[in-house]
């Protein structure tokens, strides 16, 4: 969670790291690139701002961005160093948490169990996943599993159970290990 300025530059540069690039004033141009500096920017005045007017700013901003794109992913879900390579139907579930360095590709959806659910029960049927994690195009996560670091998850896979090991590949429906 980004709590202060020092971090919010660690999660920009990394997230611009994990895309190949520096930031210049020409990068901004990109629209996914700017959706990763408006995201964190938003994400530190979600955390230390909360109710006020740049916050309300940044969020119009954000929800703006997100809707052209086609990006539904809230606030303090991913870690530093996401990239999301391709613009397309990204939906995240607000109680997924994602670890450092995942690489998300267009038409993935990474949601919690459907139902009613209270807050604490929701976020135990919510994805968690592992650090450097490359989720394929179209790959759908959802349901209260846990994908373990350094996994791959290939396109239009179906993930709807825990994958506890490292260095996995996981394809096809309902997604299963290969070697």
């Amino acid at each position: 969670m980004i709590s202060n300025l020092k971090l919010l530059k660690k999660y920009i540069q990394s997230d611009l790291v994990s895309r190949g690039i520096s930031f210049t004033y020409s990068s901004f141009l990109n629209p996914l690139v700017r959706f990763h500096i408006i995201l964190r920017v938003y994400e530190y005045t979600n955390n230390v701002l909360p109710r006020t007017p740049i916050n309300v700013f940044m969020k119009i901003w954000f929800r703006s961005l997100s809707l052209k794109l086609g990006f539904s992913i809230p606030p303090n879900v991913f870690d530093e160093g996401l990239c999301i390579v391709h613009y397309g139907t990204v939906i995240v579930s607000p109680f997924s948490r994602v670890g450092k360095n995942c690489r998300v590709h267009a038409g993935v959806n990474i949601g919690g169990k459907a139902g009613q659910y209270s807050i604490d029960e929701a976020k135990s049927l919510a994805p968690t996943i592992g650090e450097n994690v490359y989720i394929g195009p179209g790959a759908k996560i959802f349901g209260g599993v846990k994908i373990a670091s350094n996994c791959s998850i290939g396109a239009n896979s179906v993930v709807n159970k825990s994958f506890e090991i490292e260095h996995q590949t996981i394809v096809g429906i309902p997604g299963r290990a290969i070697k």
